[in-house]
């Protein structure tokens, strides 16, 4: 199987919480839209500096990640960030990976959203058994 990405909606969800506070305005909500890599070999969602700065999230500290190559790296911690693609949506933390590198959709969101690779198609599809909602396994 190749590799597979997806449109995915990034919202800064502090920013959106006090908009519902009414403390700042719903225009003043940073949100952009990025082209992930589904990887569901990682267990977080990881983003880049870019991205980050663009979405003007806070740190909540340092976390240590290992690499495909079994090495040991940290990196800042960032959050809430709200995750939505198709009619799914979850909220989570991302590790923060230097520079432009790729951001990928672990598996955690993947999980919390109810959301498939579908390895013929080659893309992110919401799980066909619940179409409608998310359903999350509590066993």
């Amino acid at each position: 199987m190749g590799m597979v990405y997806a449109d995915i909606e990034l919202i800064n969800a502090a920013e959106k919480e006090m908009a519902k506070r009414h403390i700042i305005g719903s225009e003043e909500i940073k949100s952009i839209r990025v082209n992930m890599l589904v990887d569901s070999g990682a267990y977080m969602m990881a983003i880049n500096e870019t991205i980050c700065q663009q979405l003007n999230l806070s740190s909540k500290g340092k976390r240590k990640a290992q690499m495909a190559d079994s090495s040991v790296v940290e990196y800042d911690v960032v959050g809430p960030i709200e995750v939505r693609f198709k009619n799914r949506d979850t909220v989570c933390n991302a590790l923060v990976l230097p520079g432009d590198c790729e951001p990928l959709l672990g598996a955690i969101p993947m999980e919390e959203m109810d959301v498939l690779i579908h390895p013929l198609r080659q893309e992110l599809i919401v799980n066909p058994e619940h179409p409608n909602y998310a359903q999350l396994k509590m066993k």
